[in-house]
């Protein structure tokens, strides 16, 4: 199969496909497979968050040019919307069962039920579907497709929920789409500079995502968001987070598509976001895919090309069989001696797993342990039923801000440990590994229980006197035996008065114990949320730790056992070569020669294509 003048990289991955189902080489074919799916299906995902109406949705709308997130202050977003490329303007609902547990993420699963509605009545279509309105089945996501020259490249924008804010704990399904994200828009406007949790946020991104950018919407209402911007570059300078902070106003972008005026459109910082997309995050990407494809074309022609050397030369001078052959058994000696030596990568791979076990449930019970001390400084300082729900808000925002720090820590030693056994491999004499991909956020953080509620003291006035009578009974009982020998009444001014002192100290006293049992159940409801918290939090960390042990070891297994197949198969080959006759041997030189020119073009081809700007290919 002759590889065409100006290969494509899909056209190149077929002739090298062709070339190694020629020679035979099942496990190099599944690789290139493998490869030729992630290039047909490769995207580049931008994740737009913020706090609620922050303006969101509204400059999602004016990206795309379309109304396909809802805009309404009373009912924010609640599901994400996923806006792709398309030849033609469509969406979808996507539907799970409410018995399924957790969000089956922004990947397709099988028991998703997709319902197509008008692009028009989307919004609509999410709010009431997000509202409950769909019985038994809870809406997921929502997919849309548009013709638009931005999202042409595979990029892919997508407005996550916005409930609660960025550092509520129903939003750290976030964190766990970081990693798999090529850029982060933090959305925040111009009527204030960054809040604390847009701050902690913004650090755990720069963490987990090649690309951060906030953008600083509704320009448009705040005269003075050039000093908002300035101060908000300033808080990032502070804190070391390399993010450019870009002006936008959703308004002036529909207005300008409205008027048709250039001017307006220039104004409203659109086209800088675009070329910011277009620039640091679809070309960065591109060019981080291109480089995996051409790893895996070298790697695979290389071997080819080994394999039918080595069988050839040994045809052509039979004399010299012998010599390849002990060339190719020290080689095939030496990959041996790399798959024994496995056990060291291996031993590394599993110490630093369990080790890393155990410090991901230290360090999660560590900040949980400094959460719990926080909580009860408040709730021994002041009656906690009188402000539970500031109570709450503060408690989950601390609590996400705990666990999203744990969870960028672990993520962060997770590759250092890939990092570290990568190292050990290729030091152990074994062939560059490609780039490790581990998941697509098909297990995000599920929603974490929320705190149970307590006892408000709330007191009725009735309850009040009812609880004062009570206290005060005794004192008039015995000051009124006690006047009532001086002529008195058992009812008197004096017996009233002592009652109601006796009375009031009562009332007091269960006003104490009443809050000291408020207190007692606020620490036990906290100390129950945070145990929750932990066991839920830990389990998702140890199963992504899980994920990166098993793409790790099955990666370097079937690097060693690529390399092992390609000596092996040229070292029998040198060895059936010297048994060959004449006449079989020419054919079968015939046929190496054809099959060594094959590889050899798409050798060449690859070179031209790593010489290619990136765009063009």
């Amino acid at each position: 199969m002759a590889t065409p003048n100006e290969a494509t990289p899909v056209a190149l991955v077929d002739a090298v496909l062709a070339a190694a189902t020629a020679c035979e080489r099942p496990d190099l074919v599944r690789r290139l497979t493998a490869a030729r799916q992630r290039m047909l299906r490769s995207s580049t995902r931008v994740l737009v968050v913020g706090e609620s109406g922050k303006g969101k949705s509204s400059l999602v709308n004016a990206l795309v040019g379309a109304p396909v997130c809802g805009v309404d202050a009373v009912s924010p977003t609640r599901v994400p919307t996923l806006v792709r490329g398309g030849d033609t303007a469509a969406a979808q609902l996507l539907l799970a069962s409410a018995a399924v547990p957790g969000d089956p993420a922004l990947s397709g699963e099988p028991q998703l039920e997709r319902v197509t509605v008008p692009v028009g009545e989307l919004p609509a279509a999410v709010a009431a579907a997000a509202a409950g309105t769909s019985g038994e089945r809870r809406l997921v996501r929502a997919e849309v497709e548009l013709p638009r020259r931005l999202l042409g490249g595979g990029l892919e924008v997508v407005d996550t929920a916005g409930v609660g804010g960025v550092g509520a704990g129903a939003d750290l399904a976030v964190l766990e789409l970081l990693p798999t994200a090529d850029a982060v828009l933090l959305v925040s406007d111009a009527s204030q500079e960054f809040t604390a949790p847009e701050m902690a946020f913004l650090r755990q991104a720069a963490a987990l995502c090649p690309a951060v950018a906030c953008v600083l919407a509704k320009t448009d209402a705040y005269p003075e968001w050039r000093r908002v911007a300035d101060l908000d570059r300033g808080h990032l300078a502070a804190h070391e987070v390399a993010a450019p902070v870009l002006p936008v106003s959703a308004t002036l972008e529909l207005l300008a598509v409205q008027r048709r005026d250039r001017e307006l459109h220039e104004e409203s910082g659109m086209p800088a976001l675009a070329a910011y997309l277009r620039r640091e995050v679809v070309d960065r990407a591109h060019a981080l895919r291109h480089r995996a494809l051409l790893a895996d074309l070298r790697s695979v022609t290389g071997q080819l090309s080994l394999a039918l050397r080595t069988e050839l030369a040994a045809l052509q001078d039979p004399g010299h069989a012998e010599r390849f052959v002990q060339e190719l058994e020290t080689a095939r000696d030496r990959v041996d001696q790399l798959r024994r030596q496995s056990a060291r990568w291996q031993q590394l791979l599993a110490d630093g797993v369990t080790d890393l076990m155990a410090d991901i449930d230290h360090d999660l019970r560590d900040r949980t342990r400094a959460v719990i001390r926080e909580a009860d400084e408040a709730i021994d300082a002041h009656d906690p039923g009188a402000w539970w729900d500031d109570f709450a808000a503060w408690l989950d925002q601390r609590v996400a801000a705990a666990v999203g720090d744990s969870y960028v820590w672990a993520t962060q030693r997770s590759e250092w440990l890939a990092g570290q056994v990568v190292e050990q491999f290729t030091r152990d004499g074994g062939e560059a590994l490609p780039d490790l991909t581990v998941g697509d956020g098909a297990d995000v953080l599920g929603q974490l229980v929320e705190l149970t509620d307590i006892d408000r003291g709330v007191l009725t006035v009735s309850q009040r006197v009812l609880i004062g009578m009570r206290g005060s009974y005794s004192g008039i009982l015995m000051t009124g035996l006690v006047t009532s020998l001086a002529g008195m009444a058992l009812i008197n001014p004096v017996s009233l008065a002592v009652g109601l002192v006796i009375g009031s100290k009562a009332y007091r006293d269960d006003k104490a114990v009443r809050r000291q049992r408020r207190q007692a159940e606020a620490r036990a409801a906290v100390r129950t949320h945070l145990d929750e918290v932990v066991f839920q939090v830990a389990k998702q960390l140890k199963d992504r730790l899980r994920q990166v042990q098993r793409t790790l070891r099955d990666l370097v297994t079937d690097t060693a056992d690529e390399t092992s197949r390609t000596l092996t198969e040229a070292l029998r080959s040198a060895q059936r070569s010297a048994k060959t006759g004449t006449a079989d041997r020419e054919a079968r030189l015939r046929v190496l020669r054809q099959l060594l020119d094959q590889v050899d073009r798409c050798n060449r081809d690859v070179e031209r294509l790593a010489g290619t700007p990136v765009a063009a290919a």
